[in-house]
C-alpha cells in the first residue's frame, strides 16, 4: 500500500531521470493524469500516453526529454511539497514562484489541477502540489 502516490510518481521521474531512461511507467490515477499534462504542456517531458487496457487503473507512460547537445534532462528538479503529514496551503496572493518565474507550482485548486501562473491569473488558491524546474 502507498500512502503518499503523488510522492510516488515524482520520484519515479526523479529515478528515470537520474538513469537516463527514455520512458517510464507509472500506475495511473486522474489526479496523475492532470499532473502529467501540465508538464507536457510546460515543456518538461517529450509525451505521455494513458494506457488503460492492462489493469484496473491503467498505466501512465510518460516520454522523458533531454537537451540534444548536453544529453542533460529538461527536468533539473521535481520536488513534492504538500504531504499527507503535513498539507501545504497558500491563497492566490501567496502562491510562490519557483526561480523567479521560470519554474513552475502544480497546485491543486478548487478549479482543478493547475500551475501557479494559471492559478494567479484566475485568482484562486490551493494546495502547493509540487515544484518543477
Amino acid at each position: 500500500m502507498n500512502t503518499d502516490p503523488i510522492a510516488d510518481y515524482l520520484t519515479r521521474i526523479r529515478n528515470a531521470v537520474a538513469a537516463g531512461h527514455r520512458v517510464v511507467e507509472i500506475p495511473a490515477s486522474n489526479l496523475k493524469k492532470q499532473i502529467t499534462k501540465i508538464l507536457f504542456d510546460q515543456g518538461y517531458i517529450l509525451s505521455y500516453k494513458f494506457d488503460d487496457e492492462n489493469t484496473a487503473r491503467g498505466i501512465i507512460k510518460i516520454a522523458l526529454k533531454y537537451d540534444k547537445d548536453s544529453k542533460e534532462s529538461v527536468i533539473k528538479k521535481i520536488q513534492r511539497i504538500s504531504k499527507p503529514g503535513l498539507r501545504k496551503y497558500a491563497g492566490a496572493n501567496e502562491l510562490p514562484r519557483i526561480l523567479n518565474g521560470l519554474g513552475i507550482a502544480i497546485v491543486s485548486t478548487s478549479h482543478g489541477v493547475m500551475t501557479d501562473k494559471q492559478a494567479r491569473k484566475e485568482n484562486v488558491g490551493g494546495e502547493v502540489l509540487c515544484y518543477v524546474y
